[in-house]
């Protein structure tokens, strides 16, 4: 083999290799949710089963966690999409003194780590009375989420023409009635992507509950998942596995139902096109 089909081959190879890392645990959870007797080692379940299932939806802690988390998830994702539109829009469409360090400022509030503002968050949740609070947590995730929002949602309508709002406001149009009427519906894929990406990143989210809420009865799916090692003294993984596969079930299912918005949000074809 010369060196040039060599130099073809190998990354292959190795990009083969990295599927096959990402491959494997999702086989191994894939198998073992329908396994009734589990183990950590990868095999071939001897019966499938939906016992594993049953347990998890039978227990009404574990599927309250579920409603939880997406109670948190969508109405992070909800109070996003609306202030971040609300932001974006001045600084899409005026010219403002001091808009480049202000975005500069909100580019540098999205690299920022959750771990470092969690300790007067937390004193601060506690003066204020909100510690424990599930509407206290979505304000907290919301706040966290605004800055990635706000630019992102700040390039998306940088590509709708403000030809077309000036052309509503000579008809008569206000500027609330042009952003309602024209600009969000060409928004569209931007908002989905915006929404999409606030609610899975608040599913997953683990932190962030886990502080600010103490009562069990209280912890979303996303801290549900990790108190589920220790439920049963020893782990059962086949009930381990089967909860995973539920926890991945509302962010593939908004995936599926939203891809043909997202595409369109990353290349802002719908806002070009309108």
């Amino acid at each position: 083999m010369n060196r040039f089909k060599r130099e073809k081959i190998i990354p292959y190879i190795v990009l083969t290799l990295i599927g096959i890392g990402f491959l494997l645990p999702l086989l191994w959870v894939l198998l073992a949710a329908f396994d009734p007797n589990a183990q950590q080692a990868l095999k071939m379940p001897k019966s499938l089963t939906l016992a594993n299932f049953q347990s998890i939806l039978s227990d009404p802690a574990t599927v309250k966690s579920f409603f939880i988390g997406i109670f948190l998830s969508f109405g992070q994702a909800i109070l996003v999409v609306i202030v971040a539109g609300l932001a974006a829009y001045p600084l899409s469409r005026y010219t403002l003194k001091y808009k480049k360090p202000f975005m500069y400022t909100v580019l540098f509030m999205t690299s920022l780590p959750i771990t470092a503002v969690m300790v007067p968050v937390y004193q601060l949740f506690i003066f204020m009375n909100l510690q424990d609070s599930l509407i206290g947590t979505m304000l907290f995730l919301t706040a966290s989420g605004l800055p990635y929002g706000i630019w992102m949602m700040k390039n998306f309508m940088d590509a709708v023409p403000l030809e077309l709002e000036e052309s509503a406001w000579v008809d008569g149009a206000s500027v609330w009635k042009s952003l309602q009427k024209i600009v969000s519906p060409l928004m569209l894929p931007g908002i989905c992507t915006v929404g999409i990406f606030t609610f899975t990143g608040s599913w997953g989210n683990f932190f962030v509950p886990y502080i600010l809420i103490q009562t069990p009865e209280k912890f979303p799916a996303s801290v549900t998942i990790f108190q589920f090692f220790g439920s049963y003294g020893m782990i059962e993984y086949g009930k381990l596995a089967a909860f995973s596969l539920l926890y991945t079930f509302p962010a593939v299912v908004l995936y599926i139902f939203s891809q043909r918005f997202m595409s369109q949000g990353f290349s802002l074809g719908g806002a070009s096109k309108g």
